[in-house]
């Protein structure tokens, strides 16, 4: 199956990488149909890890290499990398203010973006876990560009440990959607489809990041750097004060310690 994905092209390694970590999104969605009780303590967990395997990944796989694609230019490469990092947490920041979308385990009053409060919790969840997919799938997208394009700070392997990071980190995501549901009151079968619904946009954003850097060679460098700081504001804003809301701080700290961990061996090792 590898030298098979391997064999492929380019935008279709793409296509397959993101329909992976949907995949994984729809496997931490599937764990409604595994438990009769919310755990707090354990999604608080999950969310936890996501958060670092999102830090690691922001920097082993995107920060690093760009600094590296962007010596030599006219511009210093700090300065592209510092530009472009800053323009993709100032995106997330635009997107975050005007979808309505609410955070795990938050309350309805608490629910952000244009006119919340006019739809219901399982869109507004959906959402927020959809506002954490797009600069995962533009961060997959773009390594793969890399690649595609032949910069020597990139490699296949690299793009796949990035695309495995981000899946495994996918399923509390799935889980974050589909749990809370299930304590609200909907069905297993409802609360699964909210969850895995919200990593379709992986797909598209990483289809978008590629065709950009494919296409557009010198953006290489500040796309990689536009989609660290897209996830940085994600797990800052987001991610982090969603683990602690119900007091499981030390617990949620340490689980992103963990997965913090697991992603820089994961793109050292193979990277």
């Amino acid at each position: 199956m590898l030298d098979f994905v391997l064999e492929l092209k380019p935008i279709y390694q793409v296509i397959i990488a993101t329909l992976f970590t949907w995949g994984m999104t729809a496997l931490g969605a599937a764990l409604v149909f595994t438990t009769k009780t919310f755990n707090q303590k354990y999604l608080d967990a999950m969310l936890g890890f996501a958060g670092g395997v999102m830090i690691a990944a922001s920097f082993w796989s995107l920060l690093s290499p760009a600094l590296e694609m962007a010596e030599g230019g006219r511009i210093p490469s700090w300065a592209q990398v510092a530009v472009g990092f800053l323009m993709g947490g100032a995106f997330l920041f635009a997107v975050d203010k005007l979808l309505p979308h609410l955070h795990p385990n938050a309350p309805m009053n608490s629910a952000e973006g244009i006119r919340p409060k006019e739809r219901k919790r399982s869109t507004l969840l959906v959402l927020a876990i959809t506002l954490h997919n797009i600069p995962e799938g533009l961060a997959i997208g773009v390594s793969f560009g890399a690649f595609a394009i032949g910069s020597p700070s990139a490699s296949l392997a690299g793009a796949l440990a990035l695309a495995i990071g981000i899946g495994i980190q996918n399923i509390p995501e799935g889980a974050a959607v589909s749990m809370p549901l299930l304590r609200d009151g909907y069905s297993r079968k409802k609360s699964f489809i909210f969850g895995q619904f919200s990593g379709m946009v992986e797909p598209i954003s990483a289809i978008i990041g590629f065709l950009a850097v494919a296409f557009i060679e010198p953006l290489l460098p500040f796309a990689l750097a536009f989609a660290a700081g897209a996830m940085i504001f994600v797990v800052a804003e987001e991610v982090i004060p969603s683990s602690q809301e119900e007091g499981n701080k030390d617990l949620a700290v340490m689980s992103l310690m963990v997965g913090f961990t697991i992603m820089m061996i994961l793109d050292v090792a193979l990277g």
